[in-house]
C-alpha cells in the first residue's frame, strides 16, 4: 500500500522532554499534514518524523532544508564498472534502522534513524567538490586507515580529485597549512598508527574554522574524533547552515574507549583489545613465574570500562576487574584486599586489570585533590594502577605472620593506542568511510555515521555527544566478567539499583508545537506501517 510521505518537523530539546515528562506512556505519533509549516524554534532543532505504532524517524539534516533550490544529478555510481553486479545500486528512499532490536509484542516501534548508502541522486558534481578531512583528540587505531577510505572512495567512487587534509586537528583550519591528498599519497598508510594528519585537543574557534571553510572554497568536511569532537562539529554545521553554505559537514565518530551512546562500536576498540592481551600475557607470565605473584594492568578506560571488560573475558588469566562504573572498596569483608589474599593462597599468583578511571573517588578522598582537566574538557586522572600497586604492596607488609609478594605492574595505555589498526578493523573503517562519503554525496549534514544494531545509520551529532556509552553492570556481560573472575561484585544494593535507574530512557516522541504529543490517526497508522513493510533492509 503506497503512503503519503510523512512530512518532517523540527522540534527543540527542550519541547520533547517537557512531552515526555507529560505523557510519556502514548505510543503513537501524529504525521503532521503536508499542509502544516514545519515549526522552527530558536533552541537546537530536532529534524522528526512520525509513523504508525509509535514509529519515529530521528532524521538528519540535508542541504535542501536551508538552499532548497539547490540542484541534484543522477549518481555516477550507477555508471561504475565495480557497481555493475550489485543487485540494487541505492539504498531506498525511506529505508531506515531500528535503535532498538529486541521488542515484545506490544512494543512500539521506537526510534529510527535514516540508513547509510548510496542514494539515486546526488548534490555535487564530482569536478565541484573540495573535500576536507581533519583529526582531532586522542589516537585511537584506525585513524589513518580511515582517511586513506575517504580519499580513495571520493576518487574511485564519485570522480573526486580535491581532497585535502586539515593539520594538527581543529587549530589546523586558520593556524596551519592543508597538505593534498591523493590516492597515491595516502596508499600505505593504514599500516601505521596515528595520524598522518596530526591532531590536538581544544582550541576550537568556530567563526575561524568557517570563515577558513567558506575562504577555501570547501564543500565537504569529514571531522574525525570523539564526543567533544562531534560537539564542535555540530557548532561547525551550524555556523555553515546559518551562512547558508553549501557544505556538507560529517563526522566518524572515534574514542579507543568505545563510549560513544547509541553505536554499536567505536572504530579501534579491537585493535585495542587485541593489544591488550600481550600485556595481560605478560602480567600473567610474571605473577606464575614467583611465589605470591601479583600483575597488575592498567588499560584505556576514563568513563567506561569496555577495554578491562573484554580483554579481561578475551584473556581467562585475569582474577579481577575493575571499571569505572562498578564501585570498589579495598578493606573489610569481601573487599578488594580479602580477595587478593585468598586466591594467592589457593593459587599462588593472580593477575588484576583496571581501567585507567576505576578508583578515582577512592584516590582523591585519601589525597584530598582537586579536579583539573585538559584542553577537551576531560578529567586528569591520576595513576589508579600506580596507586592500587602502592596500596597492596602497603596491606601485605603489615599482615602478620608475614606474607611476602611480588608485584608488577604495567601500564601498556600509550602503547595500545598507537598501534596500526588489526584486519577487522580495517575493514569497519573503509565500510565507515564509504557511509561518510556517500551521505555527503547525497546531501544529508550534521551526521556522524556508525552502525546501529548491524546496520549502517546516520545519526544527528545531538544524539552521541549528549551521554556516554558505559558498561551497564546489570548487565549479562557484566555477570559474565564476574563469573570468569570469580571476583566479588562490590556492589551494595543501594548501587545496584542506581545502575537500574540509570539504564533506562525515556522514548523521544514526536512533537506538535511546543510541549505537545499527539496521537496518530488511524489512516496515518496505516499508511506508516505499509510504507514501511514495502521497502527492503
Amino acid at each position: 500500500m503506497q503512503m503519503e510521505a510523512p512530512t518532517v518537523v523540527f522540534a527543540s530539546a527542550p519541547a520533547i522532554t517537557a512531552g515526555v515528562q507529560q505523557q510519556q506512556k502514548i505510543l503513537d505519533l501524529k504525521v503532521m499534514p503536508a499542509t502544516a509549516p514545519a515549526r522552527k524554534t530558536k533552541s537546537a532543532k530536532k529534524k522528526l518524523a512520525g509513523g504508525g505504532g509509535g514509529y519515529v524517524l530521528e532524521d538528519v539534516p540535508h542541504l535542501t532544508d536551508f538552499l532548497p533550490h539547490l540542484q541534484s544529478y543522477p549518481n555516477p555510481l550507477q555508471d561504475h564498472p565495480a557497481y555493475s553486479v550489485v543487485k540494487q545500486y541505492f539504498v531506498n528512499a525511506d529505508d531506515t534502522v531500528s535503535k532498538k532490536i529486541v521488542v515484545h509484542e506490544s512494543s512500539a516501534r521506537g526510534t529510527h534513524f535514516r540508513r547509510a548508502g548510496p542514494r539515486q541522486r546526488v548534490y555535487f558534481q564530482p569536478g565541484e567538490v573540495s573535500a576536507a578531512i581533519v583529526t582531532c583528540g586522542g589516537l585511537c587505531p584506525g585513524l589513518n586507515t580511515v582517511i586513506r577510505e575517504l580519499v580513495c572512495g571520493l576518487h574511485d567512487m564519485y570522480g573526486v580529485t580535491s581532497v585535502v587534509g586539515i593539520e594538527g586537528g581543529y587549530k589546523g583550519f586558520y593556524a596551519r597549512n592543508t597538505v593534498e591528498l591523493t590516492p597515491r599519497s595516502v596508499n600505505g598508510i593504514h599500516k601505521r598508527g596515528g595520524t598522518v594528519l596530526g591532531t590536538s585537543r581544544g582550541g576550537q574557534d568556530t567563526a575561524k574554522i568557517v570563515d577558513s571553510i567558506q575562504d577555501r572554497g570547501i564543500n565537504q568536511v569529514y571531522i574525525i574524533g570523539g564526543d567533544g569532537t562531534q560537539k564542535g562539529a555540530a557548532l561547525v554545521h551550524e555556523e555553515v547552515q546559518r551562512r547558508g553554505l553549501k557544505c556538507a559537514v560529517v563526522g566518524v565518530p572515534k574514542t579507543i574507549d568505545n563510549d560513544i551512546a547509541v553505536i554499536d562500536k567505536s572504530f579501534g576498540f579491537d585493535s585495542a583489545v587485541e593489544e591488550a592481551q600481550r600485556a595481560i600475557n605478560a602480567a600473567h607470565v610474571e605473577a606464575e613465574s614467583t611465589e605470591n605473584g601479583i600483575g597488575v594492568v592498567k588499560l584505556m578506560g576514563r568513563n567506561s570500562g569496555f577495554i578491562a571488560m573484554h580483554a579481561t573475558l578475551a584473556s581467562r588469566d585475569v582474577d579481577c576487574c575493575l571499571i569505572p562504573e562498578s564501585p570498589f572498596f579495598l578493606d573489610g569483608k569481601d573487599g578488594l584486599f580479602q580477595f587478593v589474599e585468598r586466591r594467592l593462597r589457593d593459587n599462588g599468583h593472580m593477575v588484576i586489570v583496571l581501567a585507567e578511571g576505576a578508583g578515582q573517588d577512592l584516590i582523591a578522598k585519601g589525597m584530598h585533590l582537586a579536579d583539573t582537566h585538559d584542553a577537551s574538557g576531560n578529567k586528569h586522572l591520576l595513576d589508579v594502577g600506580l596507586w592500587l600497586s602502592h596500596k597492596i604492596k602497603e596491606h601485605f607488609r603489615k599482615k602478620k605472620p608475614n606474607f611476602p609478594i611480588t608485584l608488577k605492574y604495567i601500564d601498556p595505555t600509550y602503547m595500545i593506542r598507537a598501534v596500526p589498526s588489526n584486519a577487522s578493523d580495517n575493514v569497519y573503517c573503509t565500510l565507515l568511510a564509504h557511509s561518510a562519503l556517500h551521505g555527503a554525496m547525497a546531501g544529508y549534514t550534521g551526521f556522524v555515521v556508525a552502525p546501529v544494531n548491524g546496520r549502517h545509520a546516520y545519526i544527528p551529532f545531538y544524539r552521541i555527544t549528549e551521554k556516554q556509552n558505559k558498561v551497564v553492570i546489570t548487565d549479562r556481560m557484566w555477570a559474565r566478567v564476574l563469573c570468569s573472575t570469580n571476583q566479588p561484585c562490590f556492589l551494595s544494593p543501594e548501587d545496584v539499583e542506581k545502575a537500574r535507574q540509570d539504564e533506562e530512557e525515556p522514548q523521544i516522541p514526536l512533537v506538535e508545537g511546543e510541549n505537545s504529543l499527539v496521537k496518530a490517526s488511524p489512516m496515518s497508522m496505516s499508511n506508516g506501517h505499509d510504507h514501511l513493510c514495502n521497502g527492503t533492509s
